[in-house]
């Protein structure tokens, strides 16, 4: 079975639909979305509606659990120089995400499950039963086996460090399927993953990055030049 995997689109209807166009030609079985699909585009509630109506299947990642659940921050953004990142987000950023996605779409997003599977195949946004936390792209192969394992199965795909990479481990493959949008591998192209069997392929994807910039700049995003930064570099950006 051909499964696609496509994690972190992070609000960018831009980037989505381009993997969209790359997916009709690529004829997957089954598209399986892991997770993020908001915080940092111009279009959360359009993202959402898309993946709705392309009837995906997936789960929830981090930045969707922080709309619901903000008191998780608190845990998940512990160091000092988070402190300003956290406090914008608790004040700013999830307030505008929650009216602009509004309380049906939020109720969707919350039975959104933390784990998804098919054919021995393992879907989580980051690591078993924590949407926060997950290994590096450099983590050793002990590291993998410990987080990914306990899975007990034979292919395990994540997405969350918007880093991609296939690990051949001896009891499983870990996959990251890098992200859609806000890469930090500097790559500024959307990336997914395609399992097929054995097989593993990180698909790139060109989109036109200085559209979703437009958008988020007509949106009046107070952080637009922030994520226009990380857009078009492809590397993590210190907070402003």
């Amino acid at each position: 079975m051909r499964i696609a995997i496509v994690s972190d689109i992070h609000a960018n209807l831009t980037a989505l639909e381009a993997v969209v166009a790359d997916l009709q030609q690529q004829r997957p079985d089954l598209v399986v979305q892991g997770g993020d699909l908001l915080s940092g585009g111009a279009r959360p509630a359009d993202v959402i509606d898309r993946v709705r109506d392309l009837k995906w299947p997936g789960v929830y990642g981090n930045t969707d659990e922080m709309v619901w659940a903000p008191d998780r921050l608190e845990a998940a953004l512990q160091a000092p120089s988070l402190a300003r990142m956290r406090d914008i987000l608790v004040t700013e950023i999830i307030p505008a995400m929650r009216d602009a996605i509004g309380d049906e779409r939020l109720a969707w997003l919350r039975a959104l499950p933390v784990e998804f599977r098919a054919t021995d195949l393992a879907v989580v946004h980051a690591s078993p039963g924590d949407v926060w936390r997950s290994p590096a792209a450099n983590a050793t192969d002990e590291e993998l086996e410990q987080t990914y394992g306990r899975l007990a199965s034979g292919r395990v795909v994540f997405g969350h460090i918007h880093q991609s990479f296939v690990r051949h481990l001896p009891s499983l493959t870990v996959v990251n399927s890098g992200s859609v949008s806000m890469s930090y591998d500097g790559d500024p192209r959307a990336a997914y993953a395609i399992v097929d069997d054995d097989r593993v392929t990180i698909r790139r994807v060109e989109y036109n990055v200085e559209e979703e910039i437009a958008q988020l700049v007509a949106a009046r995003d107070p952080y637009a030049d922030w994520t226009a930064r990380v857009l078009r570099t492809a590397r993590p950006a210190p907070f402003p």
